[in-house]
C-alpha cells in the first residue's frame, strides 16, 4: 500500500524518538521554585527570599494563555482544511462502501477538532484571568512592602 506524501511524513514522524519529534524548547516545563540560578543575584528558589522566581504577570499564565490561543487557531485552520481536502473524493469513490466510512471518519475528526478548538478558547480565557489575578496580587504584595518601608523611615 502506498500513502500520500503527507501521510508518509506523519508516519515517519511517529517513528522518531520523542526527543527528536518535539522541539525541546516548547516541550520544556519547569517550576518557579526549581528555576536555575540567575547570575549576580538570588536564585529565586523557594525559601531563599529570591526576588524574581515567582513573578506571575507576563509569565507562565500569560504564556499558557497565548499557547492555548495558538492551538485554538491552528485547530480551527486544520478543521477548515478538511472539507476542501475531501472535495472530489465522493465522485471518485461513488458506489463504494469506503465512501461512507471516509465520510464518517472526516465528520468525526471535524467534531473532535471543534471540541479541541472550543476547549482551547475556554482555557485561553481562564488562563488570562489567572494571569490578571496573580498580577494584581503581585502588585498588592509589592505595595504592602512599600507601605512597611515608608513606615520604617519615619
Amino acid at each position: 500500500m502506498q500513502y500520500s506524501d503527507q501521510w508518509q511524513k506523519l508516519f515517519d514522524l511517529a517513528e522518531q524518538p520523542r526527543a527528536m519529534a518535539v522541539d525541546e524548547a516548547t516541550a520544556r516545563m519547569s517550576l518557579a521554585s526549581a528555576a536555575p540560578e540567575h547570575s549576580g543575584g538570588s536564585s529565586g528558589r523557594a525559601g531563599d527570599g529570591g526576588g524574581e522566581g515567582l513573578q506571575h504577570s507576563g509569565g507562565p499564565w500569560t504564556s499558557a494563555s497565548g499557547t492555548a490561543d495558538t492551538l485554538r487557531t491552528n485547530t480551527a485552520l486544520s478543521r477548515n482544511r478538511l472539507g476542501p481536502a475531501h472535495e472530489g473524493v465522493a465522485s471518485g469513490l461513488k458506489g463504494l462502501s469506503s465512501l461512507a466510512v471516509l465520510t464518517s471518519v472526516r465528520e468525526s475528526w471535524e467534531g473532535r477538532l471543534a471540541s479541541v478548538r472550543d476547549e482551547c478558547q475556554s482555557l485561553k480565557g481562564a488562563l488570562s484571568n489567572v494571569a490578571k489575578e496573580m498580577g494584581e496580587t503581585e502588585t498588592a504584595v509589592k505595595n504592602s512592602f512599600n507601605v512597611v518601608k515608608e513606615g520604617e523611615r519615619r
